[in-house]
């Protein structure tokens, strides 16, 4: 039986009907996230779902207020190095400013290193600030090398 918090606060797949629950602004809170129209989730949504199990957002809604507070994102990279073996690669982890320390982001990690083993990945990895580090750590990352970036906008 699961306790009343683990209820309130499960970790699913986002759906659809989610950008209606906050999950936009959410993201907001991550980094630049313009306003983006009902049609253009709604095509990005199903561009996602089209791509099955590589690509998955986890979410967690609170279902007392009904609004979007955690979320990230795995998507599975194929490789030719290693037997042809997979990736997963975590992204857009944000956790609303409000409910912080509560543990969901280690709820949302897990609920994406797990995808990502079950799709045979032989290992997960991110990116993220110095800042962030230490949770990273603590959900069982090791710094491992430099992030280099290249932005176009």
């Amino acid at each position: 039986m699961q306790n009343s918090e683990e209820q309130e606060y499960r970790v699913r797949k986002l759906e659809i009907s989610d950008k209606g629950k906050g999950f936009v602004e959410l993201l907001q809170q991550l980094s630049v996230c313009d306003s983006v129209s009902d049609k253009e989730f709604e095509d990005r949504f199903r561009e996602l779902s089209a791509l099955g199990d590589d690509h998955v957002i986890g979410v967690i809604e609170d279902e007392a207020s009904g609004k979007i507070i955690a979320t990230g994102s795995v998507f599975i990279e194929k490789k030719f190095l290693r037997n042809c073996g997979k990736v997963g690669h975590i992204e857009d982890v944000v956790v609303d400013s409000s409910t912080r320390g509560k543990h969901l982001g280690k709820r949302i990690i897990n609920f994406l290193t797990e995808h990502a083993r079950s799709m045979g990945c032989y290992k997960v990895i991110l990116d993220c600030s110095v800042e962030n580090k230490a949770f990273y750590e603590k959900c069982g990352f090791q710094d491992k090398s430099v992030q280099m970036a290249m932005y176009f906008v």
